[in-house]
């Protein structure tokens, strides 16, 4: 087993993820995860999430969807709201389409809709063992309508509407993306796909080289596969593996984040490079010596570089532009810039 050289948060970090989410069960029962997705998490575990804003408001929504219906958590700052139209993320939570505790999101998500300066509508949608494959991709697609369709009632740019998730929620952004495509269904300005899994054939070289680390193993990966497929064909539908759709070109924008300690990294690495391939627009890094799940963490290696990668996309700066640096950092080389500029005005 790999030895991982992990700093004392980080410690802290696995430890109590490991708790919430009993990675010590390979392949846990649906007893255990449908009481993980309900539990209400302790004090101990939210001081690991990055600070729930006070100025984003939360209201939640019942959105129709195929044969049943979805919740939509909403986080809207409402002073940016009143000044214009605010660009809008819908956004796809991970948990290998199998866990989805939205209590342990909300933070998260509260956090981001402060830094980006958009509105965020989380899609809680159902989860497999109970909702297997393709019914978590039609709930998510259905809610993308819904809220292009209502985005008028909360001041939202209908040119500025993007999908975004982490790790199987990226998997889910990017068969939204094609989906959109495909069914002319709504104009989307950008993906955001956070350590995505995008080939459900799990055969990937970072996968072999980081098969056992701390936030994502082999083994749970290949419960999730199996939990989420009705049968073993599945994974070779594009709805399932993206990264084998046959047509990636006519795509919106797509900004992809990976984790280099992560076993899902070459699935984010190699979708961007079918993407480029395909002529789609696409921004691709990776976080060095970041692991899985790495946004979802106060202190995590890698959650502040991609936040203001984010901040920068929707808020309209050029894909090929994005830089992946804090905003202390591109705030000070701005100042540079401007320094250097106002010099040659004085020299001129």
């Amino acid at each position: 087993m790999t030895e991982y050289k992990l700093s004392r948060r980080m410690r802290k970090i696995v430890e109590l993820t490991n708790e919430i989410y009993i990675r010590g069960e390979d392949r846990p029962s649906e007893e255990m995860i449908d009481e993980i997705n309900n539990r209400s998490l302790e004090k101990k575990y939210l001081k690991i999430l990055p600070k729930a804003s006070r100025k984003i408001l939360t209201s939640s929504f019942i959105i129709p969807v195929s044969s049943g219906v979805v919740t939509g958590y909403y986080f809207s700052n409402p002073h940016l709201t009143a000044m214009g139209l605010s660009p809008l993320i819908v956004y796809y939570h991970g948990g290998g389409w199998t866990f989805g505790n939205m209590e342990f999101y909300e933070a998260y998500l509260s956090h981001l809709a402060e830094v980006t300066g958009a509105c965020i509508l989380s899609i809680d949608y159902r989860l497999s063992p109970h909702f297997k494959f393709p019914i978590p991709v039609e709930d998510c697609y259905d809610a993308l309508i819904w809220a292009a369709e209502g985005a008028k009632y909360w001041k939202i740019d209908p040119d500025r509407i993007f999908v975004a998730g982490d790790s199987a929620g990226g998997n889910l952004a990017a068969v939204v993306s094609i989906l959109a495509r495909d069914r002319k269904g709504p104009s989307l300005a950008g993906q955001i796909l956070l350590y995505p899994i995008t080939d459900g054939r799990l055969r990937t070289m970072s996968l072999e080289e980081h098969a056992d680390t701390p936030m994502l193993n082999a083994k749970r990966l290949s419960f999730y596969i199996d939990t989420y497929a009705r049968e073993p064909k599945d994974i070779l539908s594009p709805a399932f593996s993206p990264l084998l759709a046959p047509d990636k070109t006519r795509l919106p924008p797509a900004l992809i984040i990976t984790a280099e300690i992560d076993p899902l990294m070459d699935d984010g690495c190699l979708y961007a490079m079918e993407l480029e391939k395909a002529e789609t627009e696409v921004k691709a890094f990776t976080a060095p010596g970041a692991f899985h799940g790495f946004m979802m963490y106060r202190y995590a290696t890698g959650r502040l570089e991609s936040e203001c990668a984010i901040r920068q996309f929707v808020s309209g700066r050029n894909l090929k532009n994005v830089q992946f640096i804090s905003e202390d950092v591109l705030k000070r080389e701005a100042k540079s810039r401007h320094s250097i500029l106002d010099e040659k005005d004085e020299k001129a």
